[in-house]
């Protein structure tokens, strides 16, 4: 179970992937004119409204990404597929649709049809047509059928398949509808506590993979917050909308660095070399992309219980930021772009005082890590034990490879056990992610060796080997090794 769900999140990165686009063409365009939403600016307009043509349609990019990227081959007839599984539920049980079908007026039907467009059911779509495509895209009709064969099939089963999911959700959507306002509510009622408590678990899901569940709910448009598309549409609340993400900012924009600076200054002499190559990188990601999976996945195994620290001073973050209803957004994450593009929004509120609040938790995490670090003796990089395999001399070597992603994904697919051991590759945005025989065929020294961030174990078949923003590189050379 829980590696599917793993899959569901990764398969979530594609079309969150697409959400920097708007991020960048609604920033420019409330930058141009961030009093008038582009009344005042045709080129404001013309930005701000392209832009909204992705966050306005994310459920669509959901149902058709997460079949893509569920489905055995990655298929386009699989995203068509959650295409037509989208189209169908969400006419069939629309606020007119259901009025008819229970023969009352449209005003009378329950509200909770009137958000059935929403992530959830994006993702739904795009569940049942993944498996409608890994059942019946290899399957031979009748030869008067023929034509409908194989991956024609696959629309057809899957329209169906929504007939049925529909009729479930007639009944069970309200219930559902319900629930998941019924929690938000709760965490809205607690103010910056709530913000607060929300920081704290979405970092603590981040090694499952399942803070993409958590953050749907709060971000998106599943329970109403809808904090990212209402913040950028200018649709909310002054010094509220947003509270789920400014206190992100601080903590990606500078206190992650400077918790990648703490652990350089913590490492052994003569592994200094080889941490200052990861924490530069991985403290650059975060700070100006808001990727914080490299720099994470670095110390989450090594040092777990500095990993809960983080995200207890997440937390905290996001409750301080809620608390003085400081404000900013992001399309992609909490890096400085984002930072940049959103801080001139209409519902952007006294967005520079992120910056003060991230330079103090700059010196909270840098203090705090290095006494933490030294005062327990934590493995974080650099810190390893002696007889473990160091990295410093193979990053030397492929640093001036003619093709070091080709070298990288050779010695990591060696190390995995090679075709005898590897059953299939995958990747998200920062990790490989990997379903092997016998994972004690895994040499977990050897993968490390390339000087990656970390690996993470996930269930008797499945390893993720955390590589940084440059994953894609590696896993397409790692294709070209499969037999």
């Amino acid at each position: 179970m829980m590696n599917y769900l793993q899959k569901i999140g990764r398969s979530l990165m594609l079309p969150v992937a697409v959400l920097p686009a708007a991020a960048i063409l609604m920033g420019i365009g409330y930058w141009i004119d961030p009093a008038g939403w582009g009344a005042g600016s045709p080129i404001a307009a013309f930005l701000i409204k392209a832009g909204s043509s992705i966050i306005d349609n994310m459920s669509i990019l959901f149902a058709v990404g997460v079949a893509l990227g569920m489905s055995k081959n990655k298929d386009g007839s699989a995203a068509l597929s959650g295409l037509v599984a989208y189209l169908v539920i969400t006419t069939l049980l629309s606020t007119n649709s259901v009025a008819m079908l229970q023969g009352i007026d449209p005003e009378a039907v329950n509200p909770a049809f009137a958000k059935i467009g929403n992530q959830f059911v994006g993702i739904l779509s795009g569940i049942v047509a993944a498996i409608m495509y890994n059942r019946f895209s290899e399957v031979q009709l009748p030869a008067a059928l023929a034509f409908f064969s194989g991956k024609r099939l696959v629309p057809i089963m899957t329209a169906v398949s929504m007939l049925i999911a529909s009729l479930v959700l007639f009944f069970a959507w309200p219930v559902i509808f319900t629930g998941l306002v019924s929690f938000g509510t709760a965490i809205s009622k607690l103010d910056f506590i709530g913000a607060g408590l929300y920081g704290f678990f979405n970092r603590l899901l981040i090694p499952t993979g399942l803070h993409h569940a958590l953050n749907s709910v709060f971000w998106f448009d599943v329970a109403g917050i809808n904090d990212i598309g209402n913040f950028w549409a200018g649709t909310g609340t002054k010094g509220v909308t947003g509270m789920y993400q400014a206190g992100f900012f601080p903590i990606m924009m500078f206190g992650l660095p400077a918790a990648a600076l703490a652990m350089y200054h913590t490492a052994k002499t003569k592994r200094k070399k080889q941490a200052a190559s990861l924490m530069i990188a991985a403290g650059f990601a975060s700070f100006f992309t808001g990727v914080t999976e490299p720099l994470e996945f670095s110390f989450m195994f090594l040092a777990p219980a500095l990993y809960v620290v983080h995200a207890a001073l997440t937390g905290l973050s996001l409750a301080i930021a809620s608390l003085f209803n400081w404000t900013a957004g992001f399309g992609f994450s909490a890096g400085f772009v984002d930072f940049v593009l959103s801080s001139r929004l209409p519902l952007a509120n006294q967005p520079y005082m992120l910056l003060i609040q991230g330079l103090f938790f700059a010196v909270i995490y840098y203090i705090l890590f290095r006494f933490l670090i030294t005062k327990f003796n934590l493995a974080t990089p650099g810190r390893e034990a002696d007889n473990e395999e160091t990295v410093e001399e193979v990053q030397d070597n492929t640093s001036t490879s003619e093709n070091k992603f080709e070298n990288m994904a050779k010695t990591i697919y060696e190390g995995l056990g090679g075709d005898e051991n590897v059953s299939s590759v995958d990747n998200c945005v920062t990790r490989l992610r990997i379903e092997v025989k016998n994972m004690d065929a895994v040499d977990q020294n050897k993968i490390k060796s390339t000087g990656i961030p970390g690996i993470n174990i996930v269930g008797q078949q499945s390893i993720q080997v955390i590589v940084g923003t440059q994953v894609q590189f590696v896993a397409d050379e790692i294709e070209k090794l499969r037999k």
